[in-house]
């Protein structure tokens, strides 16, 4: 079995692209440290995809490759994918979409994860974790199923997601959707690398 640590960045950023977006579906990309601790996994970033275009395999194979040369120059590997379903009750697998894109992460990286945005825990006053964590190391007899996770800092990451939610801080994402449209929009999120206690004095 493998657990995974999710960073307060990775975390912070899908949360983010899901609140940008309350009304679509959304998904993107996670990343690790290509080294695992033993059976720990720790996910450092996450890179926001579609709002829109989902299900266009074209735009998803070009975002792929270039995430992919990203990760590389930066010593790190995809290792998960996450989705926010567009429907409020959908918060399992099998609703997400475009979950196609998961199953070929874990053909490259064997201890992905699936990381799916729990709608309902979706709020401003963000005091519940708002994401169930997959993978395929189970014995469940599923091709995905619940796995052991940990949010790093849990309950300063949660403050500080909750403060910068509720001054709007989602609204300066940006996801492959919105670089497409204005190629000079960033889709790495540099500005949300640091940590949330100083991006909070910029809003």
């Amino acid at each position: 079995m493998c657990d995974y640590k999710i960073s307060e960045r990775a975390y912070a950023k899908l949360i983010f692209h899901a609140a940008k977006y309350p009304h679509q579906a959304v998904n993107g990309l996670l990343l690790a440290e290509k080294t695992s601790k033993g059976s720990l996994v720790e996910i450092v970033d996450a890179i926001p995809l579609f709002h829109q275009c989902l299900y266009v395999t074209p735009m998803a194979e070009v975002a792929l490759m270039l995430i992919d040369a990203h990760a590389e120059s930066e010593g790190l590997v995809i290792a998960g994918y996450y989705a926010a379903p567009e429907n409020f009750y959908d918060n399992q697998v099998d609703k997400t979409p475009a979950a196609k894109i998961a199953d070929k992460i874990q053909e490259n990286f064997k201890n992905a994860c699936f990381v799916v945005v729990d709608n309902k825990l979706m709020t401003l006053q963000h005091d519940r974790v708002a994401i169930q964590v997959y993978n395929c190391a189970g014995d469940s007899g599923a091709r995905w199923s619940k796995a052991k996770f940990t949010l790093s800092q849990a309950s300063d990451t949660l403050e500080g997601v909750s403060v910068l939610l509720k001054r709007g801080a989602m609204r300066d994402l940006v996801d492959f959707d919105n670089h497409l449209d204005n190629p000079d929009k960033n889709w790495t999120n540099d500005f949300l690398n640091q940590p949330l206690n100083d991006l909070q004095k910029l809003y």
